[in-house]
């Protein structure tokens, strides 16, 4: 790269490591203690691990008994759909009901058998038909199920409507609900016990956290009736095996200065967004904003221009010093076709087109200037194609 300037706009892949996150998680390094261990050393690690609980409950509105680290959001998801999730008196959910939009790590890593899993459709915006759902759950009357419905797409930022979810989950009485709340957390409020989940998975490098450490909550008489990882009695036996101690402390510290921060953060990238989008749309007329009309996470900016393959876009927008996406980082580096957007009805050749700009807490002005001046290269290279084929 030369030493020359760039801006990292793919937030939403993962997000840079704060540097009071950084300091935190070297100091936590130094010190020798197992969690587990009842000396001096052990109760040192202990404190900062309860310490780092707190403070990532407080940032979901939960209490630090409630919260479970794991090595990530994926593991997490994994363990609460492992069918193994139970609320008091209940017995174990037999169905499985997923949003068409879902992250793999809910779609392909739950351990439901195949005929006991439905996938229940979006609209246009990517927001889940509450109407199916409502049918599906009238159906499905006396049937213990579990509904796992993300909080906020990764690809689009689409935020689903989960108080509404969960209001016609209570009304079936026996229906659980999980969200993968992986994008949303540190971008947006979330109030896991207000809004009555009963388990909400989250990654802490999406908040400025280290990777490799993440974690699930769980509501109040709901538990895992079998480990998904077994070993020792780490975790309240809900997941065993000595502790990331220094990932941990970090998303404790992470999670500490992203609650500080939401609401000014949330303002300052809604307008970094609005004024990207405002400038794409004017260079690009044609250009489709994917869930517009839906609530989107203040960060978010998906978009594809007819004509232009995101294959290629990726490549101009690096060789100018900007690093953002096609949508999911979880593609082994392939530009591949979005379950997300075939889904919202979107057509395969404009599908191939999109790009997704998320931005953070390191995000500057001159990362959009920088961008639109990318762009607009693209889009007169675009057009002067057009002209020279007429």
């Amino acid at each position: 790269m030369n030493g020359a300037a760039r801006s990292y706009l793919d937030h939403n892949a993962t997000t840079p490591v704060r540097p009071e996150v950084a300091a935190a998680v070297a100091h936590a390094l130094t010190l020798p203690g197992n969690p587990s261990s009842i000396h001096a050393e052990g109760r040192a690690a202990r404190a900062l691990l309860d310490s780092a609980r707190d403070a990532v409950a407080a940032l979901v509105g939960a209490k630090g008994r409630q919260v479970t680290f794991t090595s990530g959001g994926t593991e997490a998801a994994n363990a609460v759909l492992s069918g193994a999730l139970r609320r008091d008196g209940q017995p174990a959910p037999a169905r499985l009901l997923i949003s068409a939009t879902e992250h793999a790590c809910v779609a392909a890593g739950h351990r439901f058998p195949a005929n006991a899993v439905e996938v229940l459709p979006v609209d246009a915006a990517g927001l889940l038909r509450l109407d199916v759902l409502r049918e599906r759950l009238s159906a499905l009357a006396g049937e213990s199920l579990l509904i796992s419905v993300h909080a906020a797409n990764n690809e689009t930022g689409v935020i689903q409507p989960l108080a509404e979810i969960v209001a016609l989950a209570r009304e079936h009485g026996r229906a659980l609900v999980h969200s993968d709340a992986v994008q949303a957390i540190g971008k947006i409020p979330l109030d896991f016990n207000a809004l009555g989940l009963d388990a909400v998975t989250l990654s802490g490098h999406k908040f400025a956290a280290p990777k490799g450490a993440g974690g699930f909550v769980l509501g109040k008489g709901v538990n895992l009736e079998a480990a998904f990882v077994r070993g020792g009695g780490q975790e309240a036996r809900q997941r065993c095996g000595t502790e990331n101690l220094a990932g941990i402390v970090g998303m404790g510290e992470a999670a500490r200065l992203a609650l500080a921060d939401l609401d000014t953060e949330s303002a300052r990238l809604a307008a970094f967004r609005g004024a990207l989008e405002d400038r794409v749309l004017a260079l690009a007329p044609d250009a489709t904003v994917f869930g517009k009309r839906a609530p989107r996470l203040p960060n978010t900016f998906s978009f594809a221009v007819p004509g232009i393959e995101a294959a290629t876009a990726l490549i101009a927008f690096d060789l100018a010093g900007v690093a953002v996406s096609s949508g999911s980082a979880c593609s082994s580096g392939k530009v591949a076709r979005s379950a997300t957007l075939a889904a919202m009805g979107v057509s395969p050749a404009l599908a191939a087109g999109a790009l997704r700009v998320s931005f953070g807490w390191n995000s500057r002005d001159e990362d959009v200037t920088r961008f639109l001046t990318a762009f607009e290269r693209l889009v007169q290279s675009l057009y002067q194609r057009r002209g020279q084929a007429a």
